[in-house]
């Protein structure tokens, strides 16, 4: 571990809060502290590419968006439809990659490299044979999964279309995202983020080229982005593949080690997943009636709720990818036996994060024009937009300290408690709320985002509490 030791300073309120030394009782202490400097340039090795890798998936999202918006509205409606559809299909890997990144952290921090390979090998198993069941399922069952979403019949067919071609490279994209996640798990984050530029420059390439005809290419238009979505999903899984074949890689398919599927590998990865699953399950339950109630306002209104919500994401990528290298210091620092060390790194990750948004908030409040300009040039879109932006400004330091906040707990094993309080936030009180907001209250669209506005507000309570408590720290994996 880190063997700097924090020097004695001045005290200051800004310095003393942003500074390690003052991050934990004398109490809490089991070892040497690392310095102020040495703590961040640690969580930012970490952090960066993870944050990078997660905008640039959050890009692709937008950029199939803004490119099919040339299309029209009902083009932009056929693609942002499919989303929640495609989220509860990829919900069972999201939730055994949780298990993954946490038990492969924690496995790191004991020094068993031997049981991280074995459990690496036992995931990938799983990995496709649950994306070979789901993707299966949601491309025999596409119409009546669309309808439920609120697909509008002058898109549906549209919609029907982009959905499968998502379903068949679903295959891919969990083979890819199981791999990534075990990456994580032992601070390769780089490997993640190298992916994902590829996905994304493959991705934006064949969107060019296939959604408008260009060159030799048909003009498919949203099949062409379905198409070119699935190619991007099939290069970075080839990639990821290829980092485990090197032969001095810490996770490496070419190291000595067992394909068998045991209980002594499934227990812990199960014990971590199985509750992430609750939470994946009432968060997809949750955003789909969110995004079917929203889809009954107005074609209009939808398409500018599209719209935001991919703006939305980009800035949920910077927290996300804070939250990846939380949880995967908090896990190998608890595996070390060091959890002051993993609280220095949680309270690390919730100021970095507070800065962050601070950025965020500024570029919504004062950008926000010009943000919803690059996806449509609709006047009505646009000034519906704008106006939904200072909404969202309002909810950035909420959402992304609370994604921290429950990265730390995810990373320490303690995700029976995020799947409860999500299950509360997300598939009860945002939904109520929306509804009552949008129709009752005749808030309109404005209202699906007051009621976002106090789901992340919640989250982050609920987070902070728990954090501060300290009962994660005494989880055993």
């Amino acid at each position: 571990m880190i063997s700097e030791i924090q020097p004695k300073t001045k005290r200051n309120p800004l310095a003393a809060l942003f500074s390690t030394a003052h991050m934990l009782k004398k109490t809490q202490q089991l070892g040497e502290i690392p310095s102020t400097g040495s703590a961040y340039r640690t969580f930012f090795q970490v952090a960066w590419p993870s944050a990078l890798e997660s905008l640039l998936v959050g890009l692709v999202s937008a950029v199939d968006t803004m490119m099919v918006g040339t299309l029209g509205e009902n083009a932009i409606n056929a693609v942002g439809i499919t989303n929640q559809p495609k989220f509860i299909l990829l919900a069972v890997i999201f939730s055994l990659n949780v298990g993954v990144t946490a038990v492969i952290a924690r496995r790191k921090g004991q020094k068993d490299q031997d049981g991280a390979n074995h459990t690496l090998r036992v995931v990938i198993q799983l990995s496709f044979l649950l994306s070979l069941l789901t993707s299966t399922l949601g491309f025999l069952f596409a119409k009546p999964l669309l309808l439920f979403a609120g697909a509008d019949a002058v898109y549906l067919e549209d919609a029907i279309t982009y959905f499968r071609i998502l379903c068949v490279s679903i295959l891919f994209t969990s083979l890819n995202l199981t791999i990534n996640a075990a990456q994580r798990g032992c601070g390769k984050t780089k490997i993640s983020m190298m992916t994902n530029i590829v996905a994304n420059l493959v991705n934006l390439c064949f969107n060019y080229l296939l959604i408008n005809g260009i060159w030799i290419f048909p003009k498919l238009g949203v099949k062409g982005a379905a198409i070119a979505t699935a190619m991007g999903a099939m290069a970075a899984c080839a990639i990821s593949v290829t980092t485990l074949l090197r032969k001095n890689g810490y996770l490496s398919l070419r190291r000595k080690s067992k394909w068998t599927i045991s209980a002594e590998i499934l227990s812990p990865i199960f014990r971590v997943s199985s509750s992430a699953f609750v939470e994946q399950v009432f968060m997809r339950i949750g955003f789909f009636a969110y995004a079917k109630i929203v889809a009954g306002i107005g074609t209009t209104e939808y398409a500018t709720h599209l719209i935001c919500m991919n703006i939305l994401n980009l800035s949920f990528c910077f927290g996300d990818g804070f939250a990846i290298a939380a949880s995967a210091l908090v896990g190998q620092n608890l595996g070390a036996k060091r959890p002051d060390l993993s609280t220095i790194f949680g309270k690390v990750g919730q100021r970095i994060a507070f800065l962050a948004s601070t950025g965020i908030f500024l570029l919504f409040l004062f950008g926000r024009y010009s943000l919803v300009e690059l996806f449509s040039k609709d006047p009505e879109i646009i000034e519906l937009g704008s106006t939904i932006l200072i909404l969202m400004a309002l909810s950035t330091h909420f959402q992304t300290s609370q994604v921290v906040l429950n990265g730390c707990l995810r990373g320490a094993g303690d995700s029976k408690y995020v799947a409860i309080t999500s299950m509360i936030s997300i598939a009860v009180i945002r939904p109520i709320l929306t509804y009552v907001l949008c129709y009752p209250a005749g808030f309109g669209l404005a209202g699906a985002w007051i009621s976002l506005i106090i789901d992340q507000a919640f989250r982050f309570v609920a987070g902070f509490v728990r954090f501060s408590g300290g009962r994660w720290a005494k989880i055993e994996l």
